[in-house]
């Protein structure tokens, strides 16, 4: 099949099972869709059970869909930018220190922590694996996915100082993550020597790169807007930031989706207020508001399906079980310890860790991430539990949430 064939039927498949969902199981729209999709994926696998071999043309056409690159290489660049765009820069700045702290600090106390206990957790059963690949599902797995959490984020009743440090967390931990994932995938296939200057240069390369490029892109934007009045034009030029900065970002090596995140506050915030008429604004918010809802759709159908390629062993699926409340556990450490110094300097929400730990879902850039890893036994059993973590975070932390919020009540 040709790519326009396979986007074909999976936009198909994307529309039949929003309906459903609309019309039927009223479940938010990202978890009912990859719920219905999950369905699916397990009615065509008992069906070979029962000799009727349907899921294997389903697997070969999930086959044909590099999940790496239609997030990675495409889809990523539109959400993040999409979901920065509606964030309130003021709002941001108030909320500046916890949110870098919890996507810097937070974040890399967790890849530490998740690394070494399922390096030991691994090793424990048997499965020989470095210490290294031990990391890299603690860098994939830590970030809690903005795309997965801005969407719970748009149902739930929390205050706006603590949607803020939740949205903001996801929106920059995530280009975080990627940036640590890049690196140590580089010392653990041997790429790159395991020190601290290349690390520490790599790092700050694609960072510091990425916030660099996001400003540059952002004022280029604010500037080209400002000098125009057409809607159309106007949604054109924010389009091609959008899809012309991410190739930069691949080009010169540095972290596409930090630069995006930087363009979209820049573009939604100086660029909304100062360079759009109300026409305009309109527009642009009601395209970014749908090209964010179409692309959501996509990515968690595609979840759901993804459950076709995967090979589950009983060994491998024990191991996912452990891992879940593990990864909710070191979550919630990592975030008690800058919440608790930053309680001496300013005020939290009652529960602002318990929230944010239910809160923060892991999604489509995890899995995007391990199905990244080159071939071979590390890359099986990261699969598995990743995925696995990534379901329950989804589908059970996410349609709990609201009542999470009512039982440990933010005010």
């Amino acid at each position: 099949m040709s790519s326009y064939d396979v986007a074909t039927v999976l936009l198909c498949l994307v529309a039949i099972f929003s309906y459903i969902n609309e019309k039927y199981v009223k479940l938010p729209t990202a978890i009912g869709l990859m719920s219905i999709s999950l369905c699916l994926s397990m009615g065509l696998i008992a069906l070979n059970f029962l000799g009727l071999p349907f899921d294997d043309k389903v697997a070969a056409f999930i086959g044909q869909i590099d999940f790496y690159e239609a997030l990675m290489g495409c889809m990523l660049s539109f959400l993040l930018f999409a979901g920065a765009l509606h964030v309130d820069i003021n709002d941001l700045k108030e909320q500046a220190w916890p949110v870098l702290t919890f996507a810097t600090f937070g974040l890399l106390c967790s890849i530490g922590l998740i690394g070494a206990t399922s390096y030991f957790l691994f090793n424990a059963v048997g499965i020989e694996i470095s210490i290294w690949f031990c990391l890299l599902f603690g860098s994939l797995i830590s970030p809690t996915d903005p795309i997965a959490v801005l969407a719970l984020m748009k149902g739930s009743d929390a205050p706006e100082s603590l949607r803020v440090k939740i949205a903001g967390e996801s929106l920059f931990n995530d280009g975080v993550g990627v940036v640590a994932f890049l690196v140590l995938l580089g010392v653990a296939t041997g790429t790159k020597e395991p020190n601290l200057s290349n690390i520490g240069g790599l790092f700050f390369q694609e960072a510091g790169g990425g916030i660099v490029l996001g400003m540059i892109l952002g004022y280029l934007c604010y500037w080209l807007l400002k000098n125009i009045d057409n809607y159309v034009v106007e949604v054109l030029i924010s389009l091609a930031i959008v899809m012309g900065g991410y190739q930069l970002a691949q080009l010169f090596h540095i972290s596409g989706p930090i630069a995006m995140v930087v363009a979209g506050l820049m573009v939604g915030n100086q660029g909304r207020t100062l360079a759009m008429s109300d026409v305009t604004r309109d527009h642009v918010d009601k395209f970014w508001l749908l090209i964010d809802e179409i692309l959501n759709a996509v990515l968690f159908v595609l979840i759901g399906l993804e459950l076709l390629i995967i090979s589950f062993s009983p060994k491998q699926f024990v191991l996912g079980l452990i891992l879940i409340p593990l990864v909710l556990a070191i979550r919630l450490f990592s975030l008690s310890i800058p919440v608790a110094i930053m309680k001496k300097f300013r005020n939290f929400s009652p529960n602002i860790v318990k929230i944010m730990t239910w809160g923060g879902l892991r999604g489509g850039i995890s899995v995007a991430l391990v199905l990244s890893l080159p071939v071979g036994p590390e890359r099986e059993i990261l699969l598995v539990v990743t995925y696995m973590v990534v379901v329950f975070s989804i589908i059970v932390q996410g349609l709990t949430f609201p009542k999470f919020l009512k039982k440990f009540p933010p005010r």
